[in-house]
């Protein structure tokens, strides 16, 4: 029998349109033998969004394991908490350690606003050699971004300011060598003793602690929306996301032609209003979890 893929993704109730398009398009994409393991964090998905999913997908392909939010952050483990919108299920990544199998040695983490255009199993065949994670430079251009322009604070930190920066959205991850070197810990570290520089959470938690010691793959595993590339192997809607009005950025038809092969094919954007109210909600969830 073929070896699994495994990967995980994390959402909530808001985003998933956006889950079932990438669900459907690594589905459609994915020619080799291999069963899919999708560890799927629910951060509070409703019972017919849920329905609605299961019923898009093939799952002669898939085999999804559903893992509740609230019962898989372990206990005494505190989220940072800092002045960004983003949903505290992006912290999901830094946690998969503690709760993915222990058979599971190996994983794919993907960002929901994303989808998938080659077989996932050619990601999943990179060789990272003997570094945590493998993961996408992030840029939008030819010059590679590096930790001076990514980790503003470098120099306090005494880091290297030549080491390239990379894209937390996409990473193949070493489970194994992860927990030998505490990389949780030392991301929380990270984000906790300079949150006047980490705005973006977790991302910049992870390049200080895997500075030098992550795999590049490909920059078309990771190509952002705002790039114009004609052959990405995995675009991501890293600002803008394409389920509102005013999406104004590339890739848009390939998001909605996946969209449309699953039950969310109804689906009409979202104005503006809905989506500031969605901000507002996520930092009101940081400000419960500050008071807890």
């Amino acid at each position: 029998m073929s070896k699994k893929i495994s990967i995980i993704l994390a959402c909530d109730n808001h985003y998933v349109v956006l889950l079932a398009a990438l669900l459907k398009s690594i589905e459609m994409n994915h020619q080799t033998e291999e069963l899919i393991d999708v560890y799927l964090v629910d951060d509070q998905i409703s019972k017919q969004n849920k329905q609605k999913l299961t019923a898009s997908l093939t799952m002669e392909k898939m085999n999804m394991i559903w893992l509740k939010m609230d019962e898989i952050i372990p206990e005494g483990v505190t989220l940072p908490l800092v002045n960004n919108t983003y949903p505290l299920n992006t912290y999901i990544r830094l946690l998969i350690p503690y709760f993915i199998p222990k058979e599971v040695n190996k994983i794919i983490f993907l960002d929901v606003d994303m989808i998938m255009l080659d077989d996932i199993s050619n990601l999943w065949k990179i060789d990272i050699g003997d570094k945590v994670i493998g993961a996408v430079n992030d840029t939008v251009g030819p010059q590679a971004k590096t930790i001076a322009e990514g980790i503003e604070n470098y120099q306090e930190l005494g880091l290297d300011p030549n080491e390239k920066y990379f894209n937390a959205g996409m990473q193949l991850i070493n489970i194994d060598r992860w927990r030998a070197q505490d990389i949780t810990q030392k991301t929380f570290d990270a984000i906790n003793n300079n949150k006047k520089y980490a705005a973006l959470g977790d991302q910049y938690g992870l390049n200080i602690a895997l500075v030098g010691n992550w795999y590049e793959i490909d920059r078309m595993w990771n190509c952002f929306s705002v790039c114009t590339d004609p052959h990405p192997k995995l675009i991501h809607y890293f600002h803008r996301k394409p389920i509102y009005k005013t999406y104004a950025y590339n890739y848009k038809k390939e998001f909605f032609y996946y969209l449309n092969k699953t039950k969310f094919s109804d689906f009409q954007p979202i104005g503006e209003t809905t989506r500031y109210l969605k901000k507002i909600n996520n930092m009101l969830e940081k400000i419960k979890l500050f008071f807890k």
